[in-house]
């Protein structure tokens, strides 16, 4: 709980001060990459003073000057701010509707081009699409929880089949794996254990190799499968991509 407290009292005293910077500077120029980069930074130096220390894995095998659609697992709290900083160039995430009420983080998040989503409403899940879509056209990255939720046991849950109508946009997509955020903050409770979290990105993935939706959503599950500890794997995978297996420090 003491560790949970410290981090949530670094935000609240770094992230108003880096706000008025971030805003001041947006306004002028125009340009909310200061405003992103100093809300990335907080979230992550966040984390770190709980104790929690971060392995990644596989960043060095694509192109960090184009756009990607990243999809990823979710179980915990702490997966947006530990995954979101690591991605290269600003990306475009889903968030929950309620969180764009928020003083100074809302406002934020919407000048950062994040989209609002109302899970409970199916159509107003297909507008998210729709918007996220259109941030991808932009030229930023976009990155999705394909699972729609946290998982209670670290098992990759169904995935949601809105999220791989972003295939017809033409950008390749990149699986990732998040594990040990399941350990250190599960779903349901507040205090943060320390531990050691990795983050894998996998191999880029070309929806154009695919004939059908369904088939890419098989080819991604099963990249993201395959970063996760064999006890938590649903299948027997065969073959693991070659990416989880090479590291950056």
């Amino acid at each position: 709980m003491i560790r949970t407290a410290i981090m949530l009292l670094f935000w609240a005293l770094t992230m108003p001060f880096a706000a008025l910077i971030g805003f001041f500077w947006a306004f002028l120029s125009g340009d909310v990459n200061l405003l992103y980069r100093t809300f990335n930074w907080g979230a992550y130096a966040g984390v770190w003073l709980t104790g929690v220390r971060v392995e990644i894995i596989g960043r060095d095998q694509f192109d960090h000057s184009r756009s990607y659609i990243f999809m990823t697992n979710h179980v915990s709290n702490l997966d947006p701010p530990i995954q979101i900083p690591l991605i290269p160039r600003r990306t475009s995430v889903l968030v929950k509707k309620e969180l764009f009420k928020t003083p100074i983080l809302g406002p934020a998040m919407r000048m950062a081009s994040l989209l609002p989503v109302d899970r409970g409403n199916r159509d107003a899940g297909i507008e998210a699409v729709n918007a996220a879509k259109a941030v991808v056209a932009q030229g930023l990255n976009m990155t999705i929880y394909v699972e729609g939720k946290r998982s209670f046991d670290g098992k990759l849950l169904p995935f949601k089949k809105g999220p791989f109508y972003l295939a017809e946009c033409g950008v390749p997509i990149i699986p990732m794996t998040i594990v040990g955020t399941h350990y250190a903050m599960p779903k349901g409770r507040f205090a943060i254990k320390p531990g050691r979290v990795k983050v894998i990105f996998h191999s880029p993935i070309e929806p154009k190799d695919f004939g059908s939706r369904e088939c890419l959503m098989e080819k991604v599950r099963a990249a993201i499968e395959s970063g996760l500890p064999e006890e938590f794997r649903q299948n027997a995978l065969t073959t693991g991509d070659t990416g989880a297996q090479r590291g950056t420090a």
